[in-house]
């Protein structure tokens, strides 16, 4: 609730429209992207559903701090990982800010950064953490390829 004016008619509204169901809950969001076209998808509090959630696709989803040095280190590799799978039409390698964005979901917990999810299109409110590996393009790839449920085969798996 946000209101310009605090009164007992305003509270009164408040709960009528909550009891309807009729209100939209406040999502901290930076403003979406105008273009959001490079190799790593951006996810902001606004286009959480719309991207992570998205039943078509598979999404690897990276949770950062713009102030953490392991995030910092982690961007060229997630970058070059990002166009390593460019062309895969139903994966989607994203990142979020979420220091600045709410995370929609209580599946994805962001207890540190960076923090690493791999969510199935088929099983969004069971995503997969990426924990143990070392966070390089190898183990990363691996990841990948161990959770996607639907990657083009390349000419040499063949």
């Amino acid at each position: 609730m946000e209101p310009e004016e605090f009164d007992s008619d305003v509270l009164r509204q408040f709960v009528l429209a909550f009891k309807k169901g009729k209100l939209k809950p406040i999502v901290k969001s930076q403003p979406v992207p105008k273009n959001n076209k490079g190799p790593v998808k951006v996810v902001v509090g606004k286009t959480f559903d719309t991207i992570v959630m998205d039943p078509k696709n598979d999404v690897l989803i990276e949770f950062y701090a713009p102030w953490c040095g392991h995030c910092k280190k982690l961007e060229p590799v997630y970058t070059e990982l990002g166009k390593k799978y460019k062309n895969e039409k139903n994966l989607v390698i994203a990142k979020m800010d979420a220091t600045a964005n709410d995370v929609t979901s209580d599946h994805y917990k962001v207890e540190g950064f960076p923090t690493i999810y791999f969510a199935p299109r088929d099983k969004k409110n069971n995503p997969i953490k990426f924990e143990g590996g070392d966070r390089d393009l190898e183990h990363l790839s691996k990841f990948i390829e161990e959770h996607a449920t639907k990657l083009s085969r390349t000419k040499e798996e063949l």
